[in-house]
């Protein structure tokens, strides 16, 4: 029960991680380019990581009369859950350096 517990929290950890990466990415590249960079959810865009995944999953959907609504939704959401299982098969700790200084760089990798 409890590991279930720590791999859930985990997943949510990542996934929150890698949204706030992409909001870092994206005001870096928008002082690059001098201007002010995405702020259009919230006042200094802390929402936009959310607005940009819900643009995405509604951003592919086609409308013909014939589709099943439900299967177009589950396709991404699946691909989404089959990419935070591979996750947990990875064993991190052998990856893990003696001084645990670069941890991150093994995250990304």
């Amino acid at each position: 029960m409890s590991s279930s517990i720590n791999i859930i929290i985990v997943t949510i950890s990542i996934l929150v991680s890698v949204a706030f990466y992409t909001l870092l990415e994206r005001k870096i590249l928008s002082y690059i380019q001098i201007r002010k960079g995405p702020n259009k959810t919230s006042i200094t865009g802390t929402l936009q990581p959310i607005s940009d995944a819900l643009k995405l999953f509604n951003k592919s959907l086609i409308s013909i009369k014939m589709s099943n609504m439900t299967l177009s939704y589950m396709g991404p959401l699946m691909a989404l859950l089959l990419s935070m299982l591979m996750l947990t098969i990875l064993p991190f700790k052998m990856l893990s350096t003696p001084d645990n200084q670069f941890n991150m760089l093994a995250f990304l990798f």
